[in-house]
């Protein structure tokens, strides 16, 4: 790819022209698609990740800095990275598949449910909002960290350390409650 091409399509992307996504896809397309593939090792699965990263590439256009990194090493991240995090998000859904023949669910008696615990949602008010945050929107919400991330527009790795620190606080407010020991025993 020319300079002068590569040029002109960051100056369209920069501009929220929509001819640079077609561009991009025309010039990069079929190797951004192949980078995606070596990470998911699925093609249905990498045609995902190669529209997810567009769209991002899309969002995060006024971000790209041509002296930090040439173009298509600034795509090649985006897309890599979407790759492995849509290959932790499958692996996780179906590590937690339930297991209808292993579950306890059904088990649980009365004597098993505290009334004390049943307030969790309402002490997230004893710790700061930014923890609060991100404690609802992964628990209460159901969001994976990298969709809260994308939600809240925090950063994931702050995402993780706000995650570790609010559960940390709810630990202090509990104890060590047997109740929310597999909750709080992820620090």
């Amino acid at each position: 790819m020319s300079i002068l091409l590569e040029k002109h399509i960051v100056e369209l992307l920069q501009e929220r022209n929509d001819k640079a996504i077609s561009l991009l896809y025309e010039h990069y397309g079929d190797t951004l698609y192949g980078v995606a593939y070596k990470v998911v090792k699925d093609a249905e699965l990498a045609q995902d990740v190669l529209q997810e990263s567009f769209v991002k590439i899309w969002k995060k256009s006024d971000s790209y800095d041509s002296s930090k990194a040439k173009l298509f090493t600034w795509l090649f991240r985006i897309t890599r990275n979407t790759a492995i995090d849509k290959l932790r998000s499958v692996n996780t859904k179906s590590d937690k598949e339930i297991q209808m023949d292993v579950s306890n669910v059904y088990n649980l008696g009365i004597d098993s449910i505290k009334p004390e615990f049943i307030d969790v949602q309402d002490n997230l008010g004893k710790i700061e909002s930014k923890y609060q945050i991100v404690l609802d929107a992964l628990f209460f919400q159901g969001m994976t960290q990298q969709e809260a991330s994308e939600e809240l527009n925090i950063p994931l790795g702050t995402i993780k350390s706000r995650l570790k620190i609010g559960l940390r606080e709810l630990k202090k407010i509990y104890g060590t409650s047997v109740m929310l020991l597999p909750l709080l025993n992820l620090l």
